[in-house]
């Protein structure tokens, strides 16, 4: 088997894969002409996004991301946590966490979405 794709459902895809794009240098893959979702390129794995209006026509019962009480998190690893931050700021993200040192050598910092998830950004981890 083999981890293919991970979609987070969102109130607006084409907002979302615009955000990221900006804040993350992702490049997006597709987005379907219903807009109702999209996928960036992010390597060997998909980040997939889906309206929370379609996944309600589906039968499902999405809840909106809420960053005070995240059930997961989206990392992302650069050599300049930093400038990462401030450059995902810059896109409209909100600030959860100024870059700190970790224990095990890893630096690592947080901002939430748009849409609230949760996100890392940090260095990677020293062996």
């Amino acid at each position: 088997m083999k981890f293919r794709y991970t979609i987070l459902y969102v109130k607006d895809v084409k907002a979302t894969l615009g955000f990221y794009t900006t804040a993350f240098n992702l490049k997006q893959k597709m987005l379907h002409e219903s807009g109702d979702y999209g996928e960036l390129d992010t390597g060997t794995t998909i980040l997939s996004f889906s309206s929370l209006e379609l996944m309600a026509q589906l039968g499902k019962s999405p809840k909106a991301a809420d960053t005070k009480a995240p059930t997961f998190e989206i990392a992302f690893e650069t050599d300049d946590v930093v400038a990462g931050l401030e450059k995902a700021v810059s896109a409209g993200a909100t600030l959860v966490q100024d870059a700190t040192k970790m224990p095990w050598g890893q630096t690592v910092g947080y901002v939430s979405d748009l849409n609230g998830f949760l996100v890392e950004i940090c260095t990677a981890v020293e062996s």
